[in-house]
């Protein structure tokens, strides 16, 4: 840990690179109810301001070679890893959460920077691609930023989601960053140690503020917009986007399920579910929020489950001492118990947790199980975000999938089994961009050349892999041609020339060349 004292320092520190001319407000830690920080707020002017210096800033970024920006992030991921309890220090004291819990967001973070600064030079390099004709068309594919890219992130993971900048940033835009008014300190926090490395200042933008206030000048001014939030929230900015054509990618909201099959090995499944349910104090648009267990294992997994549950300890120490941290706001706080309350009314039962606990800090609230959750209770519909799941038996596997996929969101999902090769199966029946087999999680999230992301309500578009980066491009294809063409040449007619070009495909497909 860092000296807690430093923390006003710091502040001072990264708030010197905010645009922001409205009145200051207090932050709170979520574990305390202590203030913590005074965040600058920007109003319309002060993201025009932003816009223009961006603006000038991405011409001379985006002629710099693509390796020579990817060093730059070399560098930075360095002094990460360097710092990493002063980062940790600031997600805990932010979001409330436990420090291992800040920990996973600190390795995802530096994990996805060091993913796009390796191969970020290779995917943005002119790449050959097949022609009309072999030889005679010659075809190029390049790769063109867009310009500025409007990035709001979350308050649940304010370091790793707001370095969806990375990639934005090394394909040669600069980005106007929003991130949320809870976690600013969390989420610039990385921008001051690449401009330490050498990124220019201009090209990373950041404002504060109201999304009600300064929402649409972020969206109208764009060339693309990234957002992670509520689904409400993302069909809001998509359509506010498509008046300009302006794209956009959204990862949303997510009602996560686990399918524990009747081969599974029931202790690991059990062990592996309470990350995967309470990561975060369950804020984590992919954590599991509904477990269906075979009838056969259904009591067995219920008790091995709940007495791990509730072994859980709950802190708000800034070391490892503790299991679980706090909720981040009142709002999630109320909806969970609004949750817990209403199922309780249909007949659902805890059996593990299930209340607030005040003595520990203001918005703290149990790990809870239910059981018998009635098939109408929005708990098993409407998304928690919380330290909240409901546990279920299947008597089929055909019906585990079908109350998988019961829901309009499709993040994340996991099956457990000791046949792999089934898991694997039963999970590409599931609609959901990543699913994990014998995990809940982060065996999909962390994989960074893969793509992530959501199906039906839980968004569009893709973070990580080669579409993570390819997003924030233009595309152009440039292809020439030589010898023959498309016309008939040297005084062929076009009976001539249409026999002799029916010849060639034949001869292409002979060749087997596309």
């Amino acid at each position: 840990m860092s000296d807690i004292a430093t923390i006003p320092r710091i502040t001072r520190t990264l708030l010197d690179g905010v645009t922001g001319s409205e009145v200051a407000i207090t932050t709170t830690a979520p574990a305390t109810g202590r203030p913590l920080s005074t965040i600058p707020q920007s109003n319309v002017a002060d993201v025009e301001e932003a816009f223009k210096y961006a603006r000038a800033a991405q011409g001379p970024w985006a002629a710099t070679p693509a390796v020579d920006r990817a060093r730059i992030f070399l560098h930075a991921h360095g002094l990460m890893t360097k710092r990493q309890d002063e980062i940790l220090d600031l997600i805990q004291l932010e979001t409330g959460k436990g420090r291992l819990h800040a920990y996973e967001e600190f390795l995802d973070g530096t994990g996805s920077t060091l993913y796009y600064a390796r191969k970020a030079p290779g995917l943005l390099r002119p790449h050959r691609r097949g022609g009309a004709f072999p030889v005679f068309t010659q075809t190029r594919e390049l790769q063109h930023p867009r310009g500025v890219v409007t990035t709001i992130s979350p308050w649940n993971y304010p370091f790793a989601l707001s370095m969806d900048v990375v990639p934005a940033l090394l394909a040669g835009n600069a980005v106007v960053h929003k991130p949320d008014n809870q976690t600013p300190l969390s989420s610039i926090w990385a921008r001051s140690l690449l401009v330490e490395s050498g990124m220019p200042q201009e090209v990373w933008q950041v404002v504060l503020g109201d999304p009600a206030v300064i929402g649409d000048a972020l969206i109208d001014q764009a060339d693309f917009v990234a957002f992670t939030g509520s689904t409400p929230a993302g069909k809001a900015i998509a359509t506010r986007a498509a008046q300009s054509m302006t794209a956009s990618s959204l990862e949303l909201g997510g009602k996560n399920p686990m399918l524990v099959l009747a081969d599974a090995d029931i202790p690991k499944t059990a062990d592996m579910a309470v990350r995967a349910c309470f990561a975060n104090a369950g804020q984590l648009c992919v954590s599991i929020e509904r477990i269906y267990v075979d009838r056969s294992r259904y009591d067995e997994f219920v008790r091995e489950f709940s007495e791990r549950v509730s072994a859980l300890r709950l802190t708000t120490g800034l070391d490892y001492s503790g299991d679980v941290g706090s909720l981040t706001s009142d709002k999630q706080l109320q909806r969970t118990s609004g949750h817990v309350a209403d199922a309780l009314a249909r007949g659902a039962r805890v059996v593990a947790g299930g209340k607030p606990r005040p003595d520990i800090g203001p918005l703290f609230f149990e790990p809870t199980v239910l059981i018998d959750v009635p098939a109408d209770a929005p708990v098993l519909h409407d998304e928690t975000f919380g330290p909240l799941v409901s546990v279920l038996p299947f008597d089929s596997e055909d019906e585990a999938v079908a109350l998988a996929n019961a829901t309009p969101y499709g993040l994340n999902a996991s099956v457990f089994s000791r046949n792999v090769r089934h898991a694997r199966e039963i999970g590409a029946r599931i609609e959901a961009g990543t699913v994990n087999i014998n995990e809940g999680y982060a065996s999909a999230y962390a994989s960074h050349d893969a793509p992530m992301g959501g199906r039906k309500q839980s968004g569009m578009g893709r973070r990580h892999g080669s579409a993570g980066i390819l997003k924030y491009t233009e595309s152009q294809t440039i292809s020439s041609q030589h010898v023959i063409g498309f016309d008939p040449s040297h005084g062929m007619s076009a009976d001539v020339h249409v026999k002799f070009l029916n010849s060639t495909l034949r001869v292409l497909k002979t060749l087997k060349v596309r």
